[in-house]
């Protein structure tokens, strides 16, 4: 018998601390409500492998609004490749409302997923495009930020990233210091130093804007 533990306010804040997020009682409900659609969908269909509740709102929900604090991730139009479960996207629009999201996944199952989140939180200004990356309707030069958690960042994602970002634009990746100096390696890129990400060893933020853009 499936069964949800709601973390309390409290609890919810505990686990975000040290990702500098410091959430409003009216943030503590929204991420309640989301981890409980997110377990219940998991039964069905794989979106995390992650089922204890204080390591879903650390793992998911605070290295995933870490970058709203660390980069900064603000305003403008962000598409989110690979959406998943919706991290980093989703959870960085609950503390960025001001953000524009395009959440892009070509499982027709988790776009399901995202776009009961999308309803159920009622967010306005998130779309779901069930699409390839390299096959959806995000017009060139149109994004402030391209993120993700689950697209590998080879030469075929950076040259995408790179049609689609404004000139100002940034990818923003989370990844593992054992691949910065492979994604380094793709010409056409400037990196910034890897941000390490809260509670982890390996994990970071990769931050990098494309050359003569």
């Amino acid at each position: 018998m499936w069964e949800y533990y709601s973390p309390t306010d409290g609890e919810i804040g505990e686990a975000l601390a040290p990702f500098g997020v410091r959430p409003s009682n009216e943030m503590s409900e929204r991420i309640r409500e989301y981890i409980h659609i997110l377990l219940q969908w998991n039964e069905k269909i794989s979106l995390t492998a992650i089922v204890d509740v204080y390591e879903v709102l650390q793992r998911h929900f605070g290295e995933s609004m870490f970058a709203a604090l660390a980069v900064p991730v603000e305003r403008g139009r962000l598409a989110d490749v690979g959406s998943g479960g919706g991290f980093p996207a989703l959870a960085l629009r609950m503390i960025r409302p001001e953000l524009q999201v395009a959440l892009i996944e070509s499982n027709g199952k988790k776009a399901a997923f995202l776009g009961e989140v999308v309803r159920r939180l009622g967010m306005s200004g998130v779309e779901v495009l069930k699409c390839r990356y390299e096959e959806c309707s995000v017009a060139d030069h149109s994004v402030d930020f391209v993120t993700s958690r689950a697209v590998e960042p080879g030469p075929k994602f950076l040259k995408w990233a790179y049609r689609k970002l404004t000139g100002h634009g940034r990818v923003v990746l989370w990844t593992v210091r054992g691949r910065v100096e492979g994604i380094g390696s793709v010409s056409g890129w400037v990196w910034d130093e890897p941000i390490g990400i809260p509670l982890s060893r390996s994990r970071v933020l990769l931050v990098g804007r494309a050359l003569e853009h």
